[in-house]
């Protein structure tokens, strides 16, 4: 019997190969896109922790501030403690190169010109005591040379990736010459060694010349601790913080801290993205239920002989999720082999990135993980055995005699509603659910319960729609033929409910990916028009708001302003603040908000309206803000005090354009409120915004990282530019940096262009769930039309001709398919409020407004009607095709 039942099923197999090929292809497409996602993730984490390890070492503690720097005194207070074996400092920025290192290379040896400009990650420390701390950073000196140019003011030491990105080797790198920027001065360093160090480009130096090059004498970015044996931590850290004049900004933070605030910036992109890849995957499920349940109608009579032979229906069930089985095994193991392609390729291309820009710019080995592996061939055997679960039990289910005379199962129980309600109501109640660890685990599993709720109330639907559509058409219009189609509509409502199954699950994924997009999309030009006030705006080249080299000196405001044409300027700037240890860091937006020039913000309900108490000052925070620190619009933020608690400038801001104090105690209190709440699609961890007057009045830093510009009326670009080039050049002394001048539209181009980009793989998705679902309603009526050969038979002998029969057949896949599509619609608008209201806020921390493209949606629908009314018209004409007396013969 074994052999018997193996052969039965190889010969289906070897009967419809290409059926077979195609769920196959299926399962293994989707086990494919999501191992290929995941390991391409953890590729680039990994890469990323040891670049990390590498760069900080392995100290027991780090001391940093919450703000870009602290005063250097606080690091004789750490180090000269009896817990603490070895103390390292460090301080750290960006310099800019905007031409390539001169060489002592071979004569007439032209150097290799660095990416313009390149931004070149500075790090400065103790030759001597960072050692024990971090030997990857341990400054080597090339042969030949004095061990004192370890602490030459002029010394630079790079690791590999600086070397390759300014392009040079072991032979030309010793004694190059390289000419860097910072803010509006320029120096020449000279490359002296190397350092171990992976990761991104980085350059090593003695701290005290760091200090002198930054402009920032008397400040450090942290403080590496290794304690003694023994020693407690928390211990040691409260002792610390109750020493006198310990500044109260100081944040501590365990080893592997970087490390996992890396993986919880990108986790829910890394999540969102291996959801939508499992798309595929959950599409492929219902092929694999398409091609089954054909199998199935065609091999009913087998089944049935089978049954009188002896197979009981638990056997036959079996059976079927047997061969479902065999093609879960070949499909995931294929799409393993398949994902593993696909990450090596994206590796050695596109590096570890996949859009969300977390891990851009390295090129990571491939990390192969078996149990993710074994995971995800899980996923795939598992959804095509779930696929099969219903071809299962009508297998089990088959009545053998009545199949055996072709009169198949014809008794219908009534549609019921409430296991549908039930499921329903349970997504409704599971979306309200907080997330899980950050991850919206409660409102992935309410889009899976709404799905199944809206599968379960198919029959109840047809029944209700199709009934009360015959009762409101007139008697006078009524035809013999669309009667009979709407009537054995209705009445096989549970045969329709799994023809159109397919179809009501691709549908509604792919309304609810669209009415997610538009509605995304329709936010972004919305917030776009509210962040780019100006039509010009400028910064020095290269720079960006994770860049400290590019600050522009504050007498350059005023000087714009001055220059003919210019009608208004205004200052922006961006930097950084650690308030939590655990999380990464926010972002300081600084505007000028106040007055009768103030720039809006996006704001979310209505603009702020509230007094700001008296001695305290205004703040902003973004949506991800209020979530993530639990604040909201109207208290204070302590917190956000402490930042400031010291009175200490931004680390960056002590150079020569703005010098800054370091008081270690006895500065004023400074309070913050929370004014408003604004939406922010950028910053997924949050961001606070603040009045240019006031970040001057508490740090007396006015320098800019951007202008936005107003031209006077017949003014544009090229008339503006020569000028402000030359003012900055007078201001600077000749050593002006390159200005980088772009327009809001451009900005506005671009960032669409990059959003469009990104959900690229959605339109993809979209049109594989609606390609395998229409393919499942062809399997399906396929199956049905095959059942009811001895129908046609009889039809025929009654004197319908071929063409009427076909006209009831496309009648009855019209009638579904507009059905299917009524409740693909309405499943998919449930969905995407799930995805829009719940997902990504409890993902990304912003909200969206809901927008509805009707237009599309209805475009989307009735191409899914016509193109299963066709599918039903061909799958009829297959099956019409045989001899009306051969199909009813075992009648006679």
């Amino acid at each position: 019997m074994p052999r018997l039942l193996a052969s039965f099923s190889l010969q289906e197999y070897r009967r419809q190969p290409w059926r077979s090929l195609t769920a196959l292809l299926a399962i293994a497409l989707g086990v494919a896109l999501g191992f290929a996602v995941h390991v391409i993730n953890q590729s680039a984490l990994d890469e990323f922790s040891r670049a990390v390890r590498s760069v900080n070492g392995q100290p027991d503690l780090e001391f940093r501030g919450m703000r870009a720097s602290l005063p250097q005194a606080i690091y004789p207070l750490i180090a000269l403690r009896p817990e603490v074996q070895h103390a390292a400092p460090w301080i750290e920025g960006t310099v800019q190169i905007d031409s390539p290192p001169s060489t002592g290379g071979a004569a007439g040896q032209a150097p290799h010109a660095p990416p313009e400009p390149l931004s070149l990650h500075l790090l400065g420390g103790d030759a001597l005591q960072s050692a024990p701390l971090a030997p990857a950073l341990q400054p080597r000196l090339f042969a030949g040379q004095d061990r004192l140019q370890l602490f030459a003011p002029d010394a630079v030491f790079l690791n590999p990736a600086a070397l390759q990105a300014l392009g040079l080797d072991e032979a030309s790198a010793p004694g190059a010459l390289l000419p860097v920027r910072v803010h509006t001065h320029a120096v020449t360093l000279r490359v002296a060694g190397t350092v171990a160090a992976g990761g991104a480009p980085l350059a090593v130096m003695d701290i005290g010349a760091a200090q002198d090059l930054l402009g920032q004498d008397g400040q450090i970015q942290r403080v590496d601790v290794l304690l003694r044996s023994g020693t407690d931590r928390s211990a040691f850290t409260a002792t610390l913080r109750a020493l006198p004049g310990w500044p109260a900004q100081v944040l501590v933070q365990q080893p592997g801290g970087e490390q996992q605030r890396a993986a919880e910036m990108s986790r829910a992109y890394r999540v969102n993205l291996t959801v939508l890849a499992l798309v595929a995957l959950f599409t492929g499920a219902f092929l694999v239920f398409s091609v089954l349940a054909l199998s199935v109608a065609r091999r009913a009579p087998q089944l049935a002989l089978l049954a009188v032979l002896g197979l009981t229906p638990a056997q036959r069930m079996r059976l079927v999720l047997w061969e479902a089985a065999l093609l879960g095994v070949a499909g995931s193991a294929a799409g393993i082999a398949l994902g593993t392609g696909l990450a090596w390729l994206a590796l050695r291309m596109l590096g570890g990135d996949l859009g969300g820009g977390y891990f851009a710019g390295g090129q990571p080995p491939l990390l192969w993980s078996a149990p993710a592996a074994a995971t995800f061939f899980a996923l795939g055997l598992a959804a095509t055995v779930a696929g099969a679960w219903w071809p299962a039990r009508t297998a089990r289910a088959l009545p053998p005699a009545a199949t055996l005379k072709g009169l198949g199962d014809v008794v219908q129980a009534p549609a019921r509603a409430w296991t549908g309600l039930a499921l329903v109501a349970a997504s409704a109640l599971l979306a309200s659910v907080p997330p899980i660890g950050g991850i919206p685990l409660a409102a992935y599993g309410a889009v899976g319960l709404m799905l199944l709720g809206g599968m379960a109330l198919l029959p109840w639907l047809l029944e209700r729609v199709l009934g009360g559509l015959q009762r409101l058409w007139p008697a006078t219009l009524r035809q013999p033929l669309s009667m009979l189609a709407l009537e054995r509509a209705r009445r096989m409502r549970a045969s329709a409910s799994v023809a159109v199954g397919g179809v009501v699950a691709s549908l509604s994924l792919a309304v609810a990916l669209t009415v997610m997009v538009t509605s995304f999309r329709g936010s972004m030009l919305d917030w776009l028009d509210a962040v780019l006030p100006s039509p010009l705006y400028l910064r020095a080249a290269g720079g960006s708001s994770k860049s400290d080299a590019a600050l522009l000196p504050p007498t350059l405001l005023q000087a714009v302003r001055d220059l003919p044409g210019v009608e208004r300027a205004q200052p922006m700037r961006a930097t950084s603040l650690w308030l939590d240890p655990q999380r990464p860091a926010i972002s300081l937006l600084l505007r000028p908000l106040h007055g009768p020039q103030a720039q809006q913000l996006p704001w979310v309900g209505a603009a702020p309206a509230q007094p700001v108490p008296a001695g305290m000052v205004a703040i902003y925070v973004s949506e991800a803000v209020a979530t993530l620190y639990g604040v909201q619009a109207g208290q204070p933020w302590p917190l956000l005090d402490r930042a400031f608690s010291t009175g200490l400038a931004d680390g960056s801001a002590a150079g020569a354009d703005s010098p800054a104090t370091a008081p270690m105690a006895g500065a004023a209190e400074t309070h913050f409120f929370i004014a408003g709440i604004w939406r922010d699609y950028i910053r997924q961890f949050g961001a606070v915004a603040m009045d240019w007057g006031d970040y001057q009045q508490l740090t007396g830093d006015a320098r800019m990282s951007e202008l936005s510009l107003w031209p006077a009326a017949g003014e544009d670009q090229a008339t503006l530019q020569p000028r402000i080039e030359a003012a900055l050049a007078r201001l600077s002394g000749g050593q002006a940096p390159p200005l980088e001048f772009t327009s809001s539209a451009a900005l506005r181009q671009r960032s669409l262009e990059i959003f469009d980009r990104s959900f690229a793989v959605t339109y993809w998705l979209q049109a594989v769930a609606i390609g395998i679902g229409l393919f499942g309603i062809a399997a399906s009526f396929s199956a049905q039309v095959l059942a009811r050969r001895k129908e046609f038979g009889l039809l025929t002998h009654l004197g319908l001709t071929r063409r009427q029969i076909l006209t009831v057949v496309a009648g009855e896949g019209a009638a579904w398919t507009a059905m299917g599509a009524l409740a693909g619609t309405l499943l998919g608008l449930g969905v995407a409020a799930i995805l829009v209201h719940v997902v990504n806020p409890q993902s990304f921390h912003w909200t969206m407004e809901l927008r509805l493209p009707a237009g599309r949606l209805l475009a989307l629908a009735c191409a899914v009607v016509l193109a299963g009314t066709l599918t039903a018209w061909w799958a009829g004409r297959q099956a019409t095709g045989e001899d009306a007396v051969l199909a009813v013969k075992e009648d006679w």
